[in-house]
């Protein structure tokens, strides 16, 4: 039951993100002033139906000198969704972990692994394509490009460019070998996220990574009550990213997605509100 809720709060959330379905058929973006408002999650400009951007794009349209006054607004932003949620967005209000947990039901056999140096590469994504390259370009260049959405993204790739390929005739004419490799990564992420829980934000968000850094010391947090814990193990063996969330409730790779929560039989893990930080 819980689960439904969260794939519902999730559908929720995309259509509030994307409320103008009707432009995946005019092939339309919409560019009104809300626009300028960055969604929580990893939702591309570039869908027709966003009313929102995307903040990794935003990030480095700053950084590329494209964009001049967005800075202190999108770092506060990330630094508030951060500090506030942590990795509660990726679990409901991503659009890219919605279509993952979607394909993740498809019935076939599934495959555990804990990623335990793969992790650390969206880490490296972060710090080089959403940050190094733009900011070398624009600096030795004058000028740089949005790297990590033009040549990584597939949200970008799926809510994005498809779409719109569709609906233009014009654009199916400009597509070409780069887009080709993109589409390719975009289907190898996506049909490996059928065998393996959300592959994308474990190993290559950027977005992720920043909301993992904020993890630990999130408001909203997960939390055992040792007084209670058996040491069963029940919910370690329903964690489908290989967490031990008795020992490490607020890890840093946890989109609290709450199947730990529902796992444990004596309620001694919780998603709570940590009351003292509001004090603060």
């Amino acid at each position: 039951m819980r689960q439904g809720k969260r794939l519902l709060a999730q559908f929720c959330f995309f259509l509030l993100q994307n409320p103008f379905q009707k432009n995946f058929i005019t092939g339309k973006i919409y560019q009104g002033n809300i626009k300028v408002l960055c969604s929580p999650g990893l939702n591309c400009y570039s869908c027709p139906a966003a009313a929102v951007s995307c903040p990794i794009g935003a990030i480095q349209f700053f950084l590329t000198g494209l964009k001049s006054c967005i800075s202190l607004y999108i770092t506060g932003f990330l630094m508030i969704m951060g500090v506030v949620f942590g990795r509660f967005i990726c679990g409901y209000a991503c659009p890219m972990g919605l279509l993952q947990d979607l394909l993740y039901r498809i019935k076939t056999p599934k495959i555990l692994l804990r990623l335990r140096f793969l992790r650390y590469i969206k880490y490296f994504v972060l710090a080089v394509s959403v940050v190094l390259l733009p900011v070398v370009a624009n600096e030795f260049f004058g000028w740089g490009q949005p790297w990590f959405c033009k040549y990584i993204c597939p949200s970008s790739t799926i809510l994005g460019a498809l779409p719109l390929l569709l609906a233009n005739d014009f654009l199916r004419g400009l597509v070409g070998v780069q887009f080709i490799l993109k589409v390719i990564l975009a289907v190898g992420i996506l049909s490996t996220a059928v065998f393996i829980y959300r592959i994308f934000c474990r190993v290559l968000c950027p977005l992720g990574a920043i909301y993992a850094l904020f993890n630990k010391f999130s408001i909203l947090h997960m939390v055992c009550d040792r007084e209670k814990c058996l040491s069963c193990g029940s919910c370690s063996r329903e964690c489908q990213i290989m967490l031990t969330p008795a020992l490490q409730p607020n890890a840093p790779e946890c989109v609290r997605c709450g199947k730990c929560v529902n796992a444990c039989q004596n309620k001694a893990l919780a998603c709570k509100i940590n009351s003292r930080k509001l004090l603060i």
